[in-house]
């Protein structure tokens, strides 16, 4: 996300700033692209497909601690201990060579894929992983330093990230970028106030520190920030955030059309100073002769999508997003290509769509996960008040995320309750038809206790059709818009 806002950037301040070295001079690059296969292949008639890398790390470029009060209270993001090297957003952005309309492809973070070396888990794992086992390999050949440590360790991530995602989509990685959340925060500051519209009001002021009012306003650098984290109470999680971030993609292109930003030799120094503290791009992406080709971003020429999933399951502890790797590669050739199918294809152990409020029929377990005595009993009352019905009642191995799996004929409750707690439900073969067990984990439980029922509202199964389009800012968004369209309504 701040990855794709930075090249937006660097795209609006090239096509007004001629001198090259004014731009470059300065910036974070890596040879990480370059490391791969010699003999990858290349995009051809002069297209590039850029990945675009928006990592979720508190730290800084030489691997220091952000200020803890700018990161809990300004970024309403944890600690700096939160969040690890995962990369929470993918996007692999594709520009035409012939000036057509460009197309950004979100990658879920927790689709399970194949990570070379490691084998099926999370993409966004695959940084992580590398660049944990990459710096104990320098500090068992002595290298002390942490800044160094910090820097080659990273180059072994952004090349995890980059061979999984070619392996995945089986399409050519021409460039990337990446920044973090720092990098999104300052960048947003630098732009100003950004329009964005929502569907209806949230408050998740808890979690992400989203806390809107439904309809058009102007966000700041600390409420964007909380506006493309937010997940707790969507409706489909993740995937909805997913679009909360194409939607601010558009609001940024949006201001550097609108705002004077472009041509203006002050404001434009201002973003690139504010870039090269934060982005890192490849060694051979040259943002001028980038900015000639791609002159159309800037110009709203743009189409967002967001690749399907095939359903959700629980491995290994963890929910993640099942997949199918040769309709992925499918679906974003077609993409690429110009147009894309849309035909909704269901999804395996999706229930039926249900207007009515709980029946009663199926039974819950409801397991405390948390070591709060009591918090289990708690949530059954709660539960029972509402509809449902109780079977056991008791305690787990500690764990720190809720989760909600069911049985045969179950999903329907299931799903339900997912969407009232903002988290997704998953089948399991092995529960009793009719079951659904919920295991409370501690980063939820007080969002539990405090949710509101969903009463009389249908479950939500995972939105499994094909790309899912979201248009440009210069076009009728595909999920709504506010009275003069000139940005996206999202929920």
């Amino acid at each position: 996300m701040v990855a794709f806002l930075s090249v937006l950037v660097l795209v609006g301040v090239g096509v007004g700033w001629t001198i090259s070295t004014s731009v470059t001079s300065g910036l974070y690059t890596s040879d990480a692209l370059g490391a791969l296969d010699q003999d990858r292949p290349a995009s051809s008639g002069g297209a590039s497909n850029i990945l675009l890398i928006g990592l979720d790390s508190r730290k800084a470029m030489d691997g220091s601690d952000l200020p803890a009060q700018f990161v809990t209270d300004q970024l309403h993001a944890g600690d700096s201990d939160v969040g690890g090297y995962n990369t929470n957003t993918l996007i692999v952005l594709h520009v035409p060579g012939n000036g057509d309309r460009a197309s950004a492809v979100s990658i879920p973070r927790d689709d399970y894929v194949s990570v070379p070396g490691y084998g099926m888990r999370k993409i966004k794992e695959a940084y992580g992983l590398a660049k944990a086992d990459e710096d104990t390999r320098l500090t068992a050949r002595g290298v002390t330093d942490p800044a160094v440590r910090e820097q080659q360790s990273r180059e072994a991530g952004r090349r995890s990230t980059l061979a999984t995602v070619q392996n995945l989509l089986r399409i050519p990685i021409d460039h990337f970028a990446e920044v973090n959340l720092i990098g999104f925060y300052d960048i947003a500051a630098a732009l100003g106030p950004l329009e964005v519209c929502l569907n209806s009001a949230v408050d998740d002021s808890e979690y992400s520190g989203a806390s809107f009012p439904a309809g058009r306003q102007f966000l700041d650098a600390a409420q964007a920030l909380a506006f493309v984290r937010q997940r707790h109470g969507l409706e489909n999680g993740d995937l909805d955030r997913t679009r909360r971030q194409q939607a601010f993609i558009a609001a940024v292109v949006n201001n550097l059309k609108s705002s004077g930003i472009i041509g203006n030799i002050s404001k434009m120094r201002a973003l690139v100073d504010v870039i090269k503290k934060d982005i890192v791009i490849d060694a051979n992406l040259d943002p001028i002769k980038f900015a000639s080709q791609a002159s159309n971003l800037t110009g709203g020429k743009l189409d967002f999508y967001t690749l399907p999933i095939e359903g959700y399951e629980t491995i290994d502890e963890q929910a993640v997003n099942i997949v199918d790797p040769s309709r992925l590669r499918t679906e974003i050739k077609t993409i690429f290509a110009g147009s894309t199918a849309t035909t909704p294809i269901s999804s395996p152990g999706a229930e039926p769509e249900s207007d009515s409020a709980p029946t009663g029929a199926d039974a819950l377990d409801i397991f405390n996960g948390t070591g709060r005595d009591g918090l289990a009993a708690t949530v059954a009352a709660t539960l029972t008040s509402q509809g449902y019905t109780v079977a056991t009642v008791g305690n787990s191995a500690m764990a720190t995320s809720t989760t909600i799996t069911y049985g045969t004929g179950a999903g329907e409750s299931a799903d339900r309750l997912a969407r009232q707690w903002g988290i997704t439900a998953s089948p399991d073969v092995t529960l009793t038809p009719g079951h659904v067990s919920i295991v409370i984990g501690s980063d939820d439980a007080d969002h539990i206790l405090t949710a509101p029922a969903s009463a009389h509202s249908s479950p939500a199964p995972p939105p499994a059709t094909n790309a899912i389009p979201m248009t440009g800012a210069q076009d009728p968004p595909t999920h709504g818009t506010d009275s003069e369209g000139s940005v996206p309504c999202v929920d």
